[in-house]
């Protein structure tokens, strides 16, 4: 039996996404042929407007529907401290535990030379430039970088990368690594 080439195209855009297999892909496409037109609608619009309706932070390089983001925006944040961390889902993350009242850095990646990622296909420098423009204005002042990138080995280079940067830079905000 020949499959339908609709349903052969769905079958591999599911398989191009992280973590879907081949029958991963088939279960959710076949899935789909059974769900009401009206949801289906619905799930098209929202893959839709996944980027039309979603932008980066200038400043702290999260997704958000405003620039600059909410949490960059909000005056009751801690403005002297920043959290680094490597994907917009662990600001979401550290968000739901509620214990977090600093700004973050999202580096959308970390340093991984097996593939290809250096510290300048990541959002490395524009941290540093933002720590060393507030420190030179003399505005509220960063005390404290929090680097919270995963404990993988890419993680803690990515972490010790950073603070090597600060060092040479002579910077006196006080790096954490958790």
């Amino acid at each position: 039996m020949k499959i339908p080439k609709a349903i052969q195209n769905l079958i591999e855009s599911f398989e191009r996404l992280p973590g879907i297999g081949p029958k991963t892909a088939q279960r959710l496409t076949f899935y789909l042929l059974h769900v009401p037109q009206i949801e289906l609608d619905k799930f098209a619009t929202s893959v839709q407007n996944l980027k039309k309706q979603t932008i980066l932070c200038s400043s702290c390089f999260a997704i958000a529907e405003s620039d600059p983001c909410d949490i960059c925006q909000d005056e009751r944040r801690d403005k002297s401290t920043i959290c680094v961390v490597e994907q917009p889902l662990d600001v979401m993350a550290l968000e739901r535990s509620g214990k977090y009242t600093g700004l973050y850095h999202v580096l959308h990646g970390k340093i991984d030379p097996l593939n290809n990622v250096g510290p300048d296909e990541i959002y490395i420098r524009q941290l540093l430039d933002r720590v060393s423009v507030v420190q030179r204005s003399g505005s509220a002042l960063i005390s404290e970088v929090i680097l919270a990138t995963n404990p993988t080995m890419e993680g803690e280079s990515t972490a010790m990368y950073i603070a090597k940067e600060f060092k040479s830079q002579n910077s006196k905000v006080k790096i954490t690594r958790i």
